[in-house]
């Protein structure tokens, strides 16, 4: 079983289903309103964990109900908190999510108690670190904790994946310490300045990015499935066709995935098929985390692939 560090944000996401997506100034009418828990960190977190690899979470959580669910909720799930942490002061962070009829969403973040992530708290965090096989890192908490936990598992030996959602500018320097990059084709394109809608694009957007200085680059295409891209060429890994109902927590899904067959030696590829697998199923299910599929139902649509 590998071992995954996850260094990220703790979320509780509120969702409204919406008939479709309201332009700018606009009030649609929605409901009922559903309550998950959610977060890019613990999302990850616990896709891996439902992969079948042992995780560990490194995230902030306020000292509040919220927080206090939510921490039983994934000792249950059978994660290792114990590199979390409790921000007094601070409320745990929420997401305010509103999904379409066709599985599209849009999303706003309150970072609460995930904005307090600091580097003494991956300092505390590295003794678990240095066993890991795989850290997973987002961008929902501060970039200075990210960078300090991606340089430490580079300087300990650990294989690093960067999730860089949502997309802000990263200084060039951080890159060096990333083996995957997994942007989706906004991202990819934000990093980059360039387009990244047609696989073509999307190719050039990935080898600029690891001319930044990343080992490998997986550009997620959505229904289209994900690209790998590394100094040695470019593999296609297609999708699985599903109906989607909520494309909350793909991503997720995808990176958590990976990171779990990664971690239990999977060579790339493959486990970018995982993850591919793993996103695909998550999108037939509403909500993030209650999405995230167990491996045994990813073996089973991998193994019923034409």
């Amino acid at each position: 079983m590998g071992r995954v560090v996850v260094v990220g944000s703790a979320n509780v996401d509120l969702v409204l289903p919406v008939p479709r997506l309201p332009r700018p100034g606009e009030t649609v009418l929605g409901g009922p309103l559903e309550q998950y828990f959610g977060g890019k960190g613990a999302n990850q977190a616990v896709a891996a964990r439902r992969a079948g690899a042992t995780v560990a979470l490194a995230a902030r959580f306020g000292r509040d109900d919220f927080g206090r669910r939510y921490r039983a909720f994934l000792r249950r799930a059978g994660i290792d908190l114990s590199a979390s942490s409790t921000a007094a002061g601070a409320s745990t962070g929420v997401a305010l999510i509103a999904v379409d009829k066709a599985g599209r969403n849009q999303i706003a973040v309150a970072a609460g108690a995930n904005a307090t992530l600091e580097e003494a708290h991956i300092e505390r965090a590295e003794r678990i670190l240095r066993r890991a096989d795989v850290l997973l890192c987002q961008l929902e908490v501060p970039l200075a904790a990210v960078e300090a936990a991606l340089r430490a598992a580079r300087a300990f030996g650990v294989r690093t994946i960067l999730n860089p959602a949502p997309a802000r500018p990263l200084p060039r320097r951080l890159f060096k310490y990333v083996d995957l990059l997994t942007p989706n084709e906004g991202e990819a394109a934000s990093l980059t300045n360039l387009p990244a809608g047609t696989v073509g694009e999307a190719r050039r957007a990935a080898k600029a990015l690891l001319a930044l200085g990343c080992r490998c680059v997986c550009v997620t295409l959505g229904a289209r499935g994900a690209l790998v891209v590394g100094p040695d060429g470019a593999e296609r890994i297609p999708a699985f066709k599903v109906k989607a109902v909520d494309t909350t927590g793909c991503g997720d899904a995808f990176n958590g995935a990976l990171a779990a067959a990664w971690a239990k030696g999977r060579p790339l590829p493959e486990a970018v098929r995982w993850g591919v697998a793993s996103g695909s199923l998550a999108a037939t299910v509403r909500g993030a985390q209650p999405s995230l599929p167990r491996g045994g139902a990813i073996a089973r649509l991998l193994a019923g692939r034409p």
